[in-house]
Formats: C-alpha cells, sequence, structure tokens
C-alpha cells in the first residue's frame, strides 16, 4: 500500500512561528548582522531610486541598507514589534522608508510591483517553501533581482538548529529553513531563473560561550521558546549541546567568543514568468 504523507498544517505552523519570532526582542541579535544588508544591496547592484521590498525584514538591515543608497524602500514582516524597532532605526538615521505588517508567504503587492526584493535571514524561515518562492517573483518585474542571505545547513547555525531540532523537534513533514542555504533547492523553488550565489561569512562576536548563550536564550526566539518548552533537566542537556558546538567553532584563542558562520549570499534575476 502506498504510503500517504500528511501535509504540513501550515496556518498553524505560521502562528506558532510568529509567536516564536515575537517572544524576546529579535533586534538584540539582529542588529549585530547589519553588515549582511549593506554586501546584500552591493551584490544585487542596487540603484538609487529603484523600488525594493525588504521581506521578513524584522529589524530592517537590509531596509536600512537599501534605504541609505536612496531606494525606495518598503519594508515588511509579520511581527509589528519587529517593524517597530526597524521604524525607530530608519527615523534615527532620517531614512524615508514604508512599513507595512504583512506575511512573506501572502504579500500584499500587486504583481511586478518592485525592481529589487531582498530578505536577510528571514524568509528561509517561511513554513511553506514554495508559496514563499512565489510571491517574491510574483511581486518582482521582469529583469529585476532577489537578494538573499541564507544561513548554510553546515553553517553553525545550520548546526544550532539542528540541535534545537533534536530536543524540540518541528512539526512533522516541515522542510528545514537552511536548505535555502543550498544551491540545489533554490533551483527547485526559483526554476529557470538566473541564480548566482557566492558562499559568505558572517562572524559572531561575544565575550564568551555562556555570554552568547544568555543573550541568544534571553532575546532570540527560537531559542527563547525552545528552552521554554523544556524542563530543568532538558534545558540543562540543551544547553549543554549547545557549549559542546560553540567550543567546537570558536576560533577566538581565549579572547572572546569567535564563531564564523557561513551563508548563503544569493542574486536571482528573474528571466521568466513569474511562478504561478
Amino acid at each position: 500500500m502506498e504510503k500517504t504523507i500528511e501535509r504540513p498544517d501550515f496556518a498553524a505552523i505560521k502562528a506558532k512561528q510568529q509567536a516564536t519570532w515575537a517572544s524576546g526582542d529579535y533586534a538584540v541579535v539582529g542588529t549585530t548582522l547589519q553588515i549582511v544588508g549593506e554586501t546584500l544591496c552591493e551584490a544585487v547592484d542596487l540603484r538609487a531610486g529603484e523600488a525594493v521590498l525588504d521581506v521578513a525584514a524584522g529589524n530592517g538591515n537590509a531596509t536600512l541598507a537599501a534605504a541609505r543608497r536612496f531606494a525606495d524602500v518598503t519594508s515588511v514582516d509579520y511581527v509589528p514589534a519587529l517593524l517597530d524597532k526597524a521604524r525607530a532605526r530608519a527615523a534615527a538615521d532620517h531614512l524615508a522608508v514604508t512599513f507595512r505588517t504583512a506575511d512573506a508567504e501572502a504579500l500584499p503587492f500587486d504583481d511586478a510591483s518592485f525592481d529589487v526584493v531582498l530578505s536577510t535571514f528571514g524568509v528561509m524561515f517561511t513554513p511553506d517553501h514554495d508559496r514563499a518562492a512565489a510571491e517574491l517573483m510574483r511581486v518582482l518585474r521582469k529583469g529585476g533581482r532577489i537578494g538573499l542571505a541564507n544561513w548554510t545547513p553546515d553553517s553553525f547555525i545550520g548546526q544550532l538548529f539542528a540541535i534545537i531540532g533534536r530536543h524540540v523537534p518541528p512539526p512533522s513533514g516541515l522542510r528545514s529553513p537552511a536548505l535555502w542555504g543550498d544551491t540545489a533547492h533554490l533551483a527547485t523553488l526559483f526554476p529557470g531563473q538566473r541564480i548566482a550565489t557566492r558562499v559568505a561569512t558572517f562572524t559572531f562576536r561575544y565575550l564568551s560561550a555562556m555570554h552568547w548563550i544568555d543573550v541568544f536564550r534571553t532575546w532570540y526566539g527560537p531559542m527563547n521558546r525552545a528552552f521554554a518548552a523544556l524542563d530543568a533537566s532538558d534545558q540543562a542537556a540543551l544547553q549543554a549541546d549547545i557549549l559542546a558546538l560553540l567550543d567546537r567553532l570558536d576560533i577566538g584563542g581565549g579572547r572572546g567568543l569567535v564563531i564564523p558562520s557561513s551563508y548563503l549570499e544569493v542574486v536571482i534575476t528573474r528571466t521568466a514568468h513569474p511562478i504561478l
């Protein structure tokens, strides 16, 4: 008898994810990643005056980078509190940005509305990969570019999520976010498009391994919720596994924690019709 594969309940998963990213305060971690937004804007050869959409923008790293290059920027996320952080940052830098609460899998914009669509460590966490990719393509004009920064499966963050998944298993049938950092998977999500990639590195720099854990456990939603889901004994086991990972990857030589994490910098040029 042929086995039936049950389709994940994406609506329920998304509601839980939204609550996860709303917990803690991602901006505390997110602001340290600002350099990724800057380099991504260079990778897509962003031009002043272009219409830019930053999807799953979080606290606005790519948003601010694009606005600094005098683009016409719209920034969206499904967690309003994160957009509030981005809005405050834009105001402090006197940057004109349009902010709007929106779901990456159901973007409230017309077809071919933007010259450039960006996402730094954002859209990769959508539960329905195919639908999210289709939305990015739909709102992009022909000849436009999609710029993505996605953690790779074997990166520090990819390994971290694998550890968390062993202690707090994800919903059945849900594909790993780290697949967005795999070129073969991207080819299935964006068939017929011109895809250019390079492996880049972001380096986490903290006072110590325990300092990193304290910051991420307190402020980074996925870790905050993972620890909250466990009893004291299981929390200790999860922390021990993360500490072992940090110790193995640390290249700081005892002078602070220094951990490189690879990510895939992606530029997709729309050369065909949007995915339907």
